[in-house]
């Protein structure tokens, strides 16, 4: 029994370690597009920038990963707590595959939070969720997009009459040279609150197997999530950042460094709050507010709903995948 649960343990670190991976190329997008498509920076640069603000940010915070860790169900109380963090894992993995393959911006935090309540529930039941937890985690999902949308709106239409007067060319000149701060600074926000999901996930199974008693994050969990994530970040990830970069609104300096900023204050505030965030959600409905200051029409709203579409499925289909998962687990094993 106790060589199956260093198995399983070696199992969930390797996965969620993968998960991390895939998250940093998958993510990438999220600090460094607008960057990318108002030329501040080469996607060389930007994606070698984000890769070590990321690796950075990700030492720097464990408040999520507590959150996450212990939010949606109580890991100690789970007979088969090990399993249900492979099963999720796996969903979330598959998730983020399939999306980044399509370039769909979907959200990683929606793909891993509904794959662990999907797992958890087909193993023990409703009753082990934690819903307050629960709860919590899923306001703030559902309300960061929206507090970035309306922010992004009242930061562009803010710059629109603060720079009024200036040259265009010296406004875009003057705003690439921002953006590569605040893509830096966006970039180690995401760290912050985005590696810290591995982190808790990893920290669940080892309370769950026993290996040991406390949510405190141990050191070398820290350092293996901030490292996968930032060599996933370093692998770029392209598809993606045509879609949130290009695909939402034709993109100026001024446009990026709005949305930049904007994301920071939302990612920010919520790792300070120690609660989850979709960064894809973030940034993107930071574009659709900055766009849409400077008229609806800017918007492309087609992409905007394929985008918005994402985020309402994910979270359902996540669950239904992992319990899936979970059962064929529990067929074979």
């Amino acid at each position: 029994m106790h060589d199956t649960g260093m198995y399983l343990i070696i199992a969930v670190v390797v996965l969620a370690l993968g998960f991390d991976y895939i998250n940093g190329f998958h993510d990438t997008a999220n600090a460094i597009a607008t960057s990318i498509s108002t030329k501040a920076m080469s996607p060389k640069i930007a994606i070698l920038l984000a890769a070590s603000m990321n690796l950075l940010g990700a030492l720097s915070f464990t408040g999520v990963a507590k959150t996450i860790g212990k939010g949606i169900a109580d890991p100690a109380q789970l007979s088969n707590g090990m399993w249900i963090v492979v099963a999720a894992m796996v969903s979330a993995i598959i998730w983020n595959l399939i999306t980044w393959w399509y370039g769909i911006p979907s959200s990683s935090s929606h793909a891993l939070i509904g794959s662990l309540t999907g797992a958890v529930i087909a193993s023990a039941g409703f009753s082990q969720i934690n819903y307050g937890g629960f709860i919590s985690i899923l306001k703030s999902l559902v309300l960061s997009p929206i507090i970035a949308l309306v922010l992004g709106f009242i930061i562009m239409l803010a710059f629109l009459w603060l720079f009024k007067n200036f040259a265009p060319a010296k406004m875009t000149r003057n705003f690439r040279a921002f953006q590569v701060l605040s893509a830096a600074f966006q970039a180690y926000l995401h760290g912050t609150n985005d590696a810290q999901k591995a982190m808790g996930i990893i920290t669940f199974a080892l309370v769950a197997g026993g290996f040991q008693d406390t949510m405190d994050i141990p050191l070398w969990v820290k350092f293996a999530a901030a490292a996968a994530m930032a060599l996933g970040t370093a692998s770029g990830g392209m598809r993606i950042i045509r879609t949130v970069g290009r695909g939402i609104m034709k993109m100026q300096p001024v446009n990026g460094f709005a949305a930049d900023v904007t994301s920071a204050i939302v990612i920010g505030g919520a790792t300070y709050l120690k609660l989850p965030v979709s960064t894809t959600h973030v940034i993107s409905s930071a574009i659709m507010g900055v766009g849409a200051a400077k008229g609806f029409n800017k918007v492309k709203w087609d992409v905007a709903g394929r985008i918005v579409m994402t985020w309402i499925i994910t979270l359902p289909l996540t669950a239904v995948l992992a319990a899936l998962v979970y059962w064929v687990l529990s067929i074979f094993f």
